[in-house]
């Protein structure tokens, strides 16, 4: 987990309650527990794949034979909407696993994959590798289902959030999230200082707001004394904590 530390976990557990808040897999490498290449077995006939930035690993409608387990970079999980507009779910890095819904018996994606780095090293895990490596293995198989419990989580606290927290609020806690996943302490000024992956339209569509109206909030937060932004970094200001 990027640049978590005493400090910052101790803002976001005094501001909420992180336990209930919590939107990503906490502090499991998925990538050292699942690799096929660390059992014998299977270790001669694995292989990594790369992607550059902007490519996709699969599309919507595509077969869903398997699952991919992220060794570096970036990848972005997202659908199209009726209007042709892209919805972003979640963005992913190191450690982390995708298309997870074939182990549970999907046979065709509804969703997108696409590496947001330049260069991203995928694994991917046919559907019967891992059902195989799950029933030999406990501590996989564990793993594998703690992970798709937090997916599930996280998927019931942003409908939470959608269904009774307005917009402004959804972005606050969103960049409480983002402080914890990607934040670190500014020793000078005492700010939490957020190096993240996102664009202001992933952000948008992770709240779910329009991107004008995401533009209005961070200014209206900038104006408050809350945060300081630009393309790549977001400041919440010590005063405000």
């Amino acid at each position: 987990m990027q640049g978590l530390n005493k400090f910052t976990t101790t803002y976001i557990t005094n501001k909420y309650d992180v336990m209930n808040s919590i939107w990503f897999f906490d502090d499991v490498n998925l990538f050292k527990i699942l690799c096929p290449h660390k059992f014998k077995a299977y270790k001669g006939t694995h292989s990594f794949d790369t992607y550059h930035k902007k490519d996709y690993i699969y599309f919507e409608e595509d077969s869903a034979n398997k699952v991919y387990l992220i060794e570096k970079g970036k990848v972005k999980i997202g659908y199209y909407n009726e209007n042709g507009n892209e919805i972003v779910k979640a963005i992913l890095s190191k450690g982390e696993l995708f298309g997870e819904k074939a182990i549970l018996g999907d046979i065709t994606r509804d969703e997108f994959a696409q590496s947001i780095d330049n260069t991203t090293s995928i694994c991917p895990i046919g559907v019967q590798t891992m059902h195989e490596l799950m029933r030999n293995n406990q501590t996989f198989s564990f793993s594998v289902y703690k992970f798709i419990g937090f997916k599930f989580k996280k998927l019931e606290r942003r409908l939470q959030l959608l269904l009774f927290k307005d917009t402004k609020t959804r972005l606050k806690e969103f960049l409480d999230e983002l402080c914890v996943e990607y934040g670190y302490d500014c020793d000078k000024t005492g700010d939490h200082v957020i190096k993240h992956p996102y664009t202001q339209k992933d952000i948008a569509s992770l709240i779910g707001t329009s991107r004008p109206t995401l533009n209005i909030l961070l200014n209206e937060l900038k104006d408050e004394n809350y945060i300081d932004f630009n393309r790549k970094e977001i400041r919440i200001l010590k005063n405000s904590a």
